[in-house]
């Protein structure tokens, strides 16, 4: 192909995108901030520390709760995962992982299985039962920096060589590949079939996980993505970024509604979690805090400080009834 053939295809792809845009904004009939303004605010809640979970040695770079058996892991570059008992605050198992830098953690739905990875390249799956690995999942070219299990079959990975990929736990083969992303993809999250990760390229994309195809690709930061999570019906989702915002994209509209930023807040987003019904939306920064934020009217209606280094990993409880939040001062802190 000549290069006047390239050019000219160029000029008729940004011509179709700016056509593709106009239209969005002729059917933008109203504005998500001034629509919220009208609602009655989130009432002021009492958000304290009810339990603290200490046992790690290192830096905590991420949690995740079980969404049957009540349990949440840990991991932390002591090079161990633990399983605790939130309520309790008891260890109930742990495992020791071959590689101390990791990055991601997940338990499978009823808890009996854990995946991690980190600077190591690889997806390594643990009996929690036992801390016998399961399967070493090889394949990625660069760190993980998240996985999900889809089932005790299936999980779900994503990497700083700018891909995620579907795995056969037992077949040890990834069945799937998601290829698009032109920077180190940082998060992931699933929502029935389809997934959702966020880059350094500064994009959110989401996936078909039965196909591989890229359905979506959602811009407005103005930095490093590294956080996402969906909003619980799944018509919409959040995502976090070193530009010091959070931001709400509509999956129906196909934009960007409102963006979560205050003159206070001067640090990267680290990680993020909607409450059980939505209207919550609680951000982990570089600067130690967790803020809260209404979700529909885009105020600030909370700041909970209780670490004292940076607030690397945060998730709400499967049953919405609490808060767990990670940090490199080693500690888990438990908020109601």
């Amino acid at each position: 192909m000549s290069e006047e053939a390239i050019v000219q295809l160029q000029t008729e792809a940004t011509q179709i995108k700016d056509r593709i845009a106009a239209q969005k904004e002729k059917l933008a009939d109203a504005d998500f901030r001034a629509l919220g303004s009208s609602l009655a605010a989130v009432p002021r809640r009492d958000y304290r520390v009810r339990r603290t979970l200490k046992g790690h040695l290192g830096k905590i770079y991420a949690l995740h709760w079980a969404k049957q058996a009540g349990l949440l892991v840990s991991a932390s570059q002591d090079g161990k995962l633990i399983v605790w008992d939130p309520v309790s605050t008891c260890k109930t198992a742990a495992v020791s992982l071959r590689s101390s830098w990791v990055m991601t953690c997940a338990l499978s739905d009823d808890g009996t299985l854990v995946a991690s990875g980190g600077l190591d390249n690889m997806c390594t799956v643990h009996a929690v039962a036992t801390g016998d690995i399961v399967q070493e999942l090889t394949g990625h070219t660069g760190f993980l920096s998240g996985c999900r299990f889809v089932d005790n079959k299936r999980v779900v990975t994503c990497s700083g060589d700018a891909t995620a990929m579907l795995w056969d736990i037992d077949r040890n083969v990834h069945t799937v590949d998601f290829v698009g992303h032109s920077g180190d993809v940082m998060a992931l999250r699933l929502h029935g079939d389809t997934l959702l990760t966020v880059s350094l390229d500064q994009t959110a994309r989401l996936w078909d996980v039965r196909s591989g195809k890229c359905t979506r690709v959602f811009v407005g930061h103005d930095g490093d993505v590294n956080a996402c999570e969906w909003f619980p019906d799944g018509n919409a989702f959040a995502t976090g970024a070193d530009d010091q915002t959070a931001r709400l994209f509509d999956v129906r509209a196909d934009r960007l509604l409102i963006e979560y930023s205050h003159p206070d807040v001067v640090a990267g987003v680290t990680s993020m979690s909607f409450s059980k019904s939505g209207r919550e939306l609680f951000v982990g920064y570089d600067d130690n805090n967790c803020c809260v934020w209404d979700v529909l009217k885009g105020d600030r209606v909370a700041v909970m400080a209780a670490h004292n280094d940076r607030l690397s990993t945060l998730a709400v409880s499967p049953d919405g009834n609490a808060l767990a939040t990670g940090s490199w001062d080693t500690m888990l802190k438990i908020w109601a």
